[in-house]
């Protein structure tokens, strides 16, 4: 197994068991009201009053565990240690990196598994090239990368190639889940963006090759007038809007409904929201 960067556990002993089983533990919490359910509709017996009771206690335990599971495997995205020869693999393939560039490149991969933990499993896609190389690198390793995926997301993710905004709504969607979250954890605005989140500013800042390069609007670039080095410029304001197929109202169904009637009154800021999306 690959060596890691640090010694210090982001994750107790008791913290992992219970994540391991919370698969089964809300099932378990649930399955009790289907037997419930399904006695009162044979007939075999009536619903009583303190049922209420006890359904409000199962409805406020499943939600309870549902955060205190989402809080602890956000920690370990952000804290826990990732393969010490993941950014010397990052500078084999970009020698012009500098060890801090390779740290920063560090934080946007962490960043894009944020985007995955809070996307509930659906399909996030990688929006820059020098983040998929060190996920790709990551991935050559596939028990330590299956191990870290299980404690920090419950699942593990396919890699993918990264990409821009295309004819595929599939692939549309999984980059507007990274947009939509990368900029919730930067108390960004997605659909008026000031600044771009580090995920999808990296291949600029640190002038990779072929990288795409992103800014916040089009006004963003009239002060520069110039163009990166493929001649091709990506903007934060696409993913909100109908250029492209795909959930471009709600970002792949990663902001919750009425949020977006309600976008002409967002600014900057605020805090991150759950939600599930879809294609």
């Amino acid at each position: 197994m690959m060596a890691t960067s640090r010694a210090a556990p982001t994750m107790t002993g008791f913290e992992a068991v219970l994540l391991r089983l919370s698969g089964v533990l809300i099932p378990a919490a649930l399955a009790p009201w289907a037997v419930a359910l399904g006695g009162v509709l044979a007939g075999w017996w009536q619903p009583e009053g303190r049922w209420a009771v006890y359904l409000a206690g199962t409805a406020l335990a499943v939600a309870g565990a549902r955060r205190w599971t989402l809080a602890v495997r956000e920690r370990f995205v952000r804290e826990a240690a990732l393969p010490q020869l993941l950014k010397r693999k990052l500078r084999e393939i970009y020698p012009l990196l500098a060890p801090k560039d390779a740290d920063l490149v560090e934080r946007g991969l962490r960043q894009f598994f944020l985007a995955c933990l809070r996307s509930h499993g659906y399909f996030v896609a990688m929006p820059s090239r020098a983040v998929d190389a060190l996920w790709s690198a990551f991935c050559q390793s596939p028990q330590a990368y299956q191990d870290w995926c299980q404690s920090a997301l419950g699942y593990v993710p396919e890699h993918s190639a990264a990409q821009v905004l295309g004819r595929k709504a599939h692939h549309n969607d999984g980059l507007r889940r990274a947009w939509y979250w990368a900029c919730r954890d930067e108390a960004i605005d997605p659909r008026r963006p000031s600044r771009l989140p580090l995920l999808f500013a990296l291949d600029a800042k640190l002038a990779i090759p072929d990288g795409f390069h992103y800014a916040p609007d089009t006004a963003a670039m009239a002060p520069a007038g110039r163009l990166p080095p493929s001649g091709v410029l990506h903007f934060g304001t696409d993913f909100s809007a109908s250029n492209h197929c795909g959930g471009f109202q709600d970002f792949g169904g990663a902001e919750p409904p009425g949020s977006a009637a309600n976008a002409s009154d967002s600014s900057d800021g605020g805090d991150a929201s759950s939600g599930d999306g879809g294609d």
